[in-house]
């Protein structure tokens, strides 16, 4: 049974004075309906019905409703015109003005953080995904439980009643910080699992290549380009959540594992950074990450900056960088005419090209670039260093020969006698296996071919 939208209506506060710095307040947003046409985007990703959007211009928020009084009865004329179900704002509410808001409004009331808890709850597959969702959601619950709706709400003044409501609200706290703790323990086996597998991985020597970037900017796709890997790929914001590794294979034979992330977003909570920090620490470990950018949205430049933020939160800011210009199928003809390192710092700004080594301009959905792309992965990847080895390989050593095609780029072979003479461009870890077989002799130079 199909369940039936949510008629909605989108609220946002455009602070007129910048000033304003409380704690929790969102950062200053350069264009207040391009915040609310991506919390309209969030929201039509969570299954709403959209009917409109409203803004308030205040030099400050109000503590009590975050867009005042006569707001407020602007609102629920419209809620009440309308139908509308749920009223979502685009700032986090503090207690208080989610149950102010409630009592006044009469319709469900969402906050951004919310919102995107939801969409994070729905998305969520695997069981590691959903225990941090239940974190994050359980976190930003806790200081709501007192005033929260009619089922939460603290009982009114009269005999018998203030005893029972206090007891009943101090056993949901409980309850609920009982569950954080478990949660928590639960989530550092998980960190310490994550911990094994990551040492193991680097018992054998493959790099690991991270994607991040703004959602929605085509990671699934290009990962699925990459790596055949049949992720979904949704126009969606957080169509995919649970991280997924793969291995490709780079131009020089060696092999890489590719791993896809969840997608930034601007004022990302701070309840879902924290919770999903075992999933980011393989961000912070990836030998290089590619960074994701949909090149073609007007919005480029802020959400590359986004990105870069999140990622200076969870320690990864250092890590060597690739910038993927994504959608370039979708660029005008102007843009395609420009060079590469113009069209980056025209589109981007400079923050992104002083954080990146390297762009690389692709088209996930046609295959325009890839080839560039793996060629520039290559480059970069220090681990597993490849070079030209010549190996004379008995005809009996049919599993070096094997290998030697299956992990290193084969220039030539021929047979001589009872032997089979290889040069190939060899990574370090093969050359290490097959050393009883390599010829010594002077550096070969690039490009030189058996006769």
């Amino acid at each position: 049974m199909q369940v039936p939208e949510e008629r909605t209506l989108i609220v946002g506060v455009d602070l007129t004075s910048r000033s304003y710095s409380a704690p929790g307040a969102p950062d200053a947003e350069p264009d207040v309906e391009e915040s609310l046409a991506e919390l309209t985007t969030l929201a039509e990703s969570a299954g709403a019905r959209v009917l409109g959007s409203i803004i308030q211009a205040r030099p400050t928020l109000d503590p009590a409703t975050l867009i005042g009084s006569g707001k407020v009865g602007e609102i629920k004329t419209r809620v009440e015109a309308d139908q509308i179900d749920t009223v979502i704002f685009d700032h986090e509410l503090t207690p208080t003005q989610l149950r102010n808001l409630e009592h006044r409004l009469l319709a469900k009331i969402l906050d951004r953080t919310q919102l995107i808890l939801d969409i994070f709850a729905r998305r969520a597959r695997t069981a590691e995904g959903q225990l941090q969702v239940e974190l994050a959601q359980l976190n930003y619950l806790l200081p709501r439980l007192a005033g929260r709706g009619t089922q939460m709400s603290r009982l009114g003044g009269g005999i018998g009643t203030r005893g029972p409501g206090e007891t009943q609200l101090e056993t949901d706290r409980r309850r609920i910080g009982r569950r954080i703790a478990k949660l928590k323990n639960e989530l550092e086996r998980v960190r310490a699992t994550r911990g094994v597998q990551r040492s193991q991985r680097q018992a054998v020597p493959l790099s690991t290549v991270s994607l991040v970037g703004y959602t929605n900017a085509g990671k699934s796709t290009l990962f699925n380009r990459l790596t055949g890997a049949g992720v979904l790929a949704d126009a969606k914001m957080f169509a995919t959540l649970d991280p997924i590794v793969r291995q490709i294979r780079l131009p020089s034979q060696r092999r890489v594992l590719l791993s896809d992330t969840v997608g930034f977003i601007r004022n990302l909570p701070t309840t879902l950074v924290d919770a999903f920090r075992a999933t980011l620490e393989e961000v912070t470990a990836a030998a290089l990450l590619l960074h994701v950018v949909d090149i073609a949205s007007p919005n480029a430049a802020d959400q590359t900056t986004h990105v870069l933020r999140v990622l200076a939160e969870i320690g990864a800011e250092t890590r060597p960088q690739i910038l993927v210009l994504n959608k370039s199928d979708r660029l005008s003809e102007a843009d395609r005419l420009h060079s590469l390192e113009t069209l980056t710092h025209r589109l981007l700004g400079e923050t992104a090209r002083q954080n990146a080594t390297q762009a690389a301009l692709v088209s996930a959905a046609t295959g325009s670039g890839i080839p560039q792309l793996l060629e520039l992965i290559d480059q970069h990847l220090v681990l597993d260093p490849v070079a030209r080895q010549r190996f004379r390989l008995p005809l009996g050593e049919g599993r070096a020969l094997h290998l030697l095609h299956e992990r290193a780029a084969v220039i030539s072979q021929r047979y001589v006698e009872d032997y089979c003479e290889v040069l190939a461009d060899t990574p370090k870890s093969i050359r290490d296996k097959l050393a009883e077989f390599a010829v010594p002799e002077p550096v070969i130079e690039p490009g030189a071919r058996l006769t």
